[in-house]
Protein backbone atom coordinates (compact mmCIF):
# COMPACT_ATOMS: atom_id res chain seq x y z
CA UNK A 1 0.00 0.00 0.00
CA UNK A 2 1.41 3.43 -0.82
CA UNK A 3 0.09 6.57 0.36
CA UNK A 4 0.93 10.84 -0.91
CA UNK A 5 0.22 13.55 0.49
CA UNK A 6 0.33 16.80 -1.06
CA UNK A 7 -0.05 20.37 0.80
CA UNK A 8 -0.43 23.16 -1.39
CA UNK A 9 0.47 27.53 -0.18
CA UNK A 10 -1.65 29.30 -1.85
CA UNK A 11 -2.24 32.84 -2.22
CA UNK A 12 -5.67 34.55 -2.85
CA UNK A 13 -6.29 37.20 -4.98
CA UNK A 14 -8.45 39.91 -4.00
CA UNK A 15 -10.19 39.03 -1.22
CA UNK A 16 -11.28 41.11 1.98
CA UNK A 17 -13.49 38.29 4.29
CA UNK A 18 -13.12 34.88 5.56
CA UNK A 19 -16.55 34.48 3.28
CA UNK A 20 -15.21 35.45 0.22
CA UNK A 21 -12.01 33.17 1.12
CA UNK A 22 -14.52 30.09 1.34
CA UNK A 23 -16.10 31.52 -2.04
CA UNK A 24 -13.04 30.28 -3.54
CA UNK A 25 -11.20 27.39 -1.55
CA UNK A 26 -14.45 25.45 -1.46
CA UNK A 27 -14.90 24.47 -5.04
CA UNK A 28 -11.19 24.05 -5.41
CA UNK A 29 -11.50 21.36 -2.50
CA UNK A 30 -14.63 19.70 -4.09
CA UNK A 31 -13.50 19.97 -7.34
CA UNK A 32 -10.35 17.89 -5.91
CA UNK A 33 -12.45 15.29 -4.21
CA UNK A 34 -14.69 14.93 -7.26
CA UNK A 35 -12.42 14.55 -9.86
CA UNK A 36 -9.83 12.31 -8.71
CA UNK A 37 -11.06 10.72 -5.49
CA UNK A 38 -8.77 12.34 -3.06
CA UNK A 39 -9.57 13.24 0.24
CA UNK A 40 -9.12 17.06 0.48
CA UNK A 41 -9.81 19.66 2.89
CA UNK A 42 -8.37 22.92 4.03
CA UNK A 43 -5.67 22.29 6.97
CA UNK A 44 -3.94 25.59 7.45
CA UNK A 45 -4.23 29.56 7.24
CA UNK A 46 -8.09 29.60 8.56
CA UNK A 47 -7.76 32.71 10.06
CA UNK A 48 -5.62 34.43 6.90
CA UNK A 49 -7.47 36.31 4.22
CA UNK A 50 -5.51 36.28 1.71
CA UNK A 51 -3.55 33.00 2.67
CA UNK A 52 -4.80 28.91 2.16
CA UNK A 53 -3.44 26.22 2.87
CA UNK A 54 -4.91 22.72 1.03
CA UNK A 55 -4.09 19.42 1.85
CA UNK A 56 -5.15 16.42 0.27
CA UNK A 57 -4.25 12.34 0.62
CA UNK A 58 -4.83 9.43 -1.65
CA UNK A 59 -3.90 5.92 -1.40
CA UNK A 60 -3.06 3.38 -3.71
CA UNK A 61 -1.51 -0.29 -4.58
CA UNK A 62 0.87 1.60 -6.92
CA UNK A 63 3.10 4.09 -6.09
CA UNK A 64 2.54 5.15 -10.24
CA UNK A 65 -0.41 5.73 -10.03
CA UNK A 66 -0.19 7.70 -6.18
CA UNK A 67 2.74 10.41 -7.99
CA UNK A 68 0.22 10.52 -11.48
CA UNK A 69 -2.92 11.68 -9.19
CA UNK A 70 -0.49 14.24 -7.51
CA UNK A 71 0.71 15.42 -10.45
CA UNK A 72 -2.88 15.83 -11.88
CA UNK A 73 -3.85 17.68 -8.56
CA UNK A 74 -1.17 19.90 -8.84
CA UNK A 75 -1.86 20.66 -12.06
CA UNK A 76 -5.29 21.48 -11.42
CA UNK A 77 -4.27 24.03 -8.40
CA UNK A 78 -1.17 25.36 -10.13
CA UNK A 79 -3.73 26.13 -13.12
CA UNK A 80 -6.48 28.10 -11.36
CA UNK A 81 -6.64 31.69 -11.87
CA UNK A 82 -7.73 32.99 -8.73
CA UNK A 83 -5.05 31.63 -7.00
CA UNK A 84 -1.15 31.65 -6.94
CA UNK A 85 0.55 28.39 -6.27
CA UNK A 86 3.26 29.45 -3.68
CA UNK A 87 4.95 25.66 -2.85
CA UNK A 88 3.53 22.21 -3.04
CA UNK A 89 4.96 19.97 -0.52
CA UNK A 90 4.86 16.48 -1.28
CA UNK A 91 4.80 13.28 0.68
CA UNK A 92 5.15 9.58 0.37
CA UNK A 93 4.63 6.36 2.41
CA UNK A 94 5.20 2.57 1.92
CA UNK A 95 4.30 -0.08 3.56
CA UNK A 96 8.65 -0.25 4.78
CA UNK A 97 7.72 3.08 6.85
CA UNK A 98 7.23 2.75 10.02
Amino acid sequence: MFVGTLTFDLLLGDVHSLKEKRSIVRPIVAELQRKYSVCAAEVGNQELHRRAEIGLAVVSGEHRFVTEILDSCERLVAGRPEVQLLSARRRYYGDDDD
